[in-house]
């Protein structure tokens, strides 16, 4: 991949987990929820479209709370450590799709519309193992890790503006829209920047709520203290 080279993957197969969602959903298999929740994930199955919008950037400059990357101008003492070693990133936005997106907005059932975001959660995450994938074949011996808009105090949700400047066309590529309240449209839509690492980093790391369904490593409280603190 070229410096600013944008890459889209659309080419994604959704092949929902049914044993995954009844876990998640804490429906029991062979009952009358399964028999139903298994229709849904079909329907979703035929229409879904999950995609992905990636482009390599080149760091210009940093400094003790920035980062500029490629003429954009990122505000984070935790990004701007994380990447101090880096010299190149990959921004992207991955979505479940418009496609499945409208499909969820035919559902009337209160009930299927919450099997329905289980549905879709499951289907950008297909997305991001998609581009995992593409990454890796690209690096295959660099450790990447990713920081995500609004994940942490220290890089709110209006880095989403310069994130999406970063890409560009995000809508016309992929059907991604950033509203004014920094919200993406389709709602389960991620977008974030993966860098490369020598060693494992989670934005959890650095995050006290308790509680959070998706936390992917413990808390540390002495990891802002002895790495990020200026």
């Amino acid at each position: 991949m070229e410096e600013s080279q944008i890459m889209i993957i659309d080419a994604i197969s959704y092949q929902p987990d049914m044993e995954g969602l009844m876990r998640q959903l804490h429906i029991r298999p062979g009952s009358r929820d399964a028999s139903d929740l298994a229709e849904l994930a079909h329907q979703a199955q035929t229409v879904a479209r999950p995609k992905v919008m990636v482009t390599a950037a080149k760091i210009a400059q940093r400094g003790k709370n920035y980062v500029e990357i490629a003429g954009h101008t990122f505000t984070s003492r935790v990004l701007a450590v994380n990447l101090q070693n880096a010299d190149e990133v990959y921004g992207y936005v991955a979505t479940c799709g418009i496609e499945l997106e409208a499909w969820a907005n035919t559902l009337d059932d209160m009930l299927a519309m919450y099997w329905g975001e289980a549905i879709r959660e499951a289907a950008v995450g297909t997305a991001l193992k998609a581009l995992d994938d593409a990454l890796s074949r690209l690096h295959p011996s660099i450790h990447l890790s990713t920081m995500h808009p609004g994940s942490l105090a220290d890089w709110p949700l209006a880095e989403q503006r310069p994130l999406f400047d970063l890409l560009g066309n995000v809508k016309g590529a992929i059907g991604v829209e950033l509203t004014d309240s920094l919200l993406m449209v389709p709602t389960k839509s991620v977008s974030g920047i993966t860098f490369p690492v020598t060693e494992d980093y989670h934005s959890c790391q650095l995050c006290e709520r308790e509680g959070c369904p998706n936390r992917q490593a413990p808390y540390d409280p002495m990891l802002y203290i002895d790495k990020y603190q200026p």
